[in-house]
């Protein structure tokens, strides 16, 4: 297979000096999952990467998605209805399986274990939010560590950003969309003031370069 471009960059970008690791550039492990965080303007971006994955994508896909948690979610079933790939609310001990999609619950932390099993938490709230894609994203820096891809797409906050620190400290690799594509770029701009990012993208790419690294290693 051959492996879509890394960032390509439309204007010069102010702040840290962004590290692109080329496809191939470095030795790991299969990759074994996708974490995507998002907030507003999350569920076209959501659309859009959900809706240009192979229905035989060999990782499960995590997400956390920002949401009101005084309101009941139909999030789960929009998403079906963009992807081939099986969407659902993640539950307490659901064993993350590959090719499945599971979104964080309303108002509940989603976590993932070395055992790959799923595990929710109503714990505090980080900054500000509950669900946190940093609390997603440094569990599943924790249990995949070099095996991890995390996703930063469109968001208003911070949410994100001391997450995919943690993820690229364990050798794994992080997309962030271009924030100048992005509906809310303040989530974006904070993952790439991090300075721990391996893809800039526009939204409609970000899909391909997934489906590129996890099918990568692929026989």
């Amino acid at each position: 297979m051959s492996f879509p471009q890394p960032a390509r960059h439309t204007s010069p970008r102010p702040g840290p000096e962004l590290i692109v690791t080329e496809p191939g550039s470095r030795p790991h492990d299969a990759f074994a999952v996708v974490a995507i965080a998002s907030s507003a303007g999350g569920i076209t971006a959501l659309s859009e990467v959900l809706g240009g994955l192979p229905a035989e994508l060999p990782v499960p896909v995590l997400i956390v998605q920002h949401l009101d948690p005084r309101h009941k979610t139909v999030i789960a079933e929009i998403m079906a209805r963009r992807t081939k790939l099986p969407v659902q609310l993640a539950r307490e001990g659901d064993r993350a399986e590959a090719g499945t999609v599971y979104i964080a619950p309303p108002n509940y932390h989603l976590l993932i274990g070395p055992d790959h099993v799923l595990s929710l938490s109503s714990s505090e709230l980080v900054h500000f939010v509950r669900p946190s894609a940093d609390l997603l994203f440094e569990s599943v820096a924790g249990a995949y560590g070099p095996q991890a891809i995390a996703c930063v797409l469109t968001g208003s906050g911070s949410d994100g950003g001391m997450g995919v620190s943690a993820v690229k400290a364990r050798g794994g690799t992080v997309i962030v969309q271009d924030p100048q594509t992005a509906e809310f770029r303040s989530m974006p701009d904070t993952a790439v003031r991090a300075g721990a990012v391996d893809f800039i993208l526009p939204l409609d790419e970000i899909a391909h370069v997934i489906a590129g690294l996890v099918q990568a290693d692929q026989p």
